[in-house]
């Protein structure tokens, strides 16, 4: 089977490249704005690569001949520049699904996110929610409405034929120590640098009350959009490692004592540090944390035959191990 992966050299792309071109499996097309240095140790050599970015490239060339597109490909920086992650993510994924369309390329894969589901229910927080919640954004961030916008795009694309099996796939955090870098880059920027997750050099960490999180491997999402390629499935399947990451766990995580502060003074120096250009992140994706619902993942255990290898606070210390020891990969977006 062709298999075409935009946004290849990511996070999730290069767990997706490796489980996709494991024992041969697929013919794999790997879709990037910017390509790797070749021949490199870290990337499956029987992956060919073409250069475009999903925003504004011709697509029509690059899927050509799929029996099946996994579009990964999302920018979330330069969150101060909001128009130009709208042209990747909203508008790209529009213009990848059009392309999809005219082609008539048999299955399309698209990750989307827990971010793009509503707040959870304030008299059931803890109820685990499945794929048939609203998805309306958590929040006013740009990345949870370009999230549920993204959701409305597909909607769309779903009512209008039925040609193509649609499979959205929606993953709690997704960590690997090889993106722990890059995701470093993304949230902390210039000022998180890897000495200052190192438990010998932090007195204490002080974490909104109520945060509690899901995680996910890259390698656990990647055997679940593998399975989402070769099944006859179609429809959303949520993604969650077990276990549900807290305060008590993140601090034996970090090996540092925590402090519960509320979470509108987290989300307001969060928000201070943004307009200073000292943070990465707005104050409203701080929001946004704080009313993620839990997610239910038995549809993909049941139709996917899905069985993460991590837990939620196996995938969270593989970021943390990885980016206080500055951990990377060859593929551009990765590299240390």
């Amino acid at each position: 089977m062709r298999v075409v992966v935009t946004g290849a050299s990511g996070n999730v792309g290069s767990a997706t490249l490796r489980e996709l071109t494991s024992e041969g499996r697929h013919d794999v097309v790997a879709v990037a704005r910017r390509l790797p240095e070749l021949p490199a140790v870290d990337v499956p050599t029987s992956v060919r690569w073409r250069s475009a970015d999903v925003g504004h490239d011709d697509l029509d060339a690059v899927l050509e001949g799929a029996d099946a597109v996994v579009h990964l490909a999302w920018k979330f920086q330069p969150t101060h520049r909001p128009e130009e992650t709208w042209q990747t993510n909203a508008v790209g994924t529009r213009r990848v699904l059009d392309a999809v369309r005219r082609l008539r390329v048999p299955k399309v894969v698209c990750v989307c996110s827990v971010a793009s589901y509503s707040p959870f229910d304030p008299a059931d927080p803890d109820r685990a929610v499945d794929e048939s919640w609203p998805t309306d954004g958590a929040s006013s961030a740009a990345y949870c409405r370009e999230k549920a916008y993204v959701e409305r795009v597909l909607d769309a694309f779903e009512a209008a034929q039925t040609e193509t099996r649609l499979v959205r796939i929606r993953p709690a955090f997704v960590f690997q120590r090889s993106a722990a870098t890059e995701q470093r880059r993304i949230f902390g920027g210039a000022l998180l640098r890897p000495w200052m997750l190192d438990s010998r050099f932090l007195p204490g960490v002080p974490l909104p009350q109520g945060l509690r999180l899901q995680a996910v491997h890259a390698e656990d999402v990647a055997r679940a959009l593998v399975a989402a390629v070769e099944r006859p499935v179609t429809g959303a399947f949520n993604l969650a490692g077990p276990g549900v990451v807290r305060r008590r766990e993140l601090g034996e995580l970090l090996g540092v004592p925590t402090v519960e502060v509320p979470g509108r003074l987290v989300s307001a120096a969060v928000n201070t540090g943004w307009l200073a250009r000292v943070v990465r992140v707005p104050g409203s994706l701080a929001d946004a944390l704080l009313v993620l619902p839990l997610m239910d993942a038995a549809r993909a255990h049941d139709e996917l035959d899905w069985r993460p290898q991590h837990t939620a606070e196996e995938a969270l210390a593989a970021f943390v191990d990885g980016a206080r020891h500055s951990a990377g990969s060859s593929l551009p977006p990765l590299r240390p």
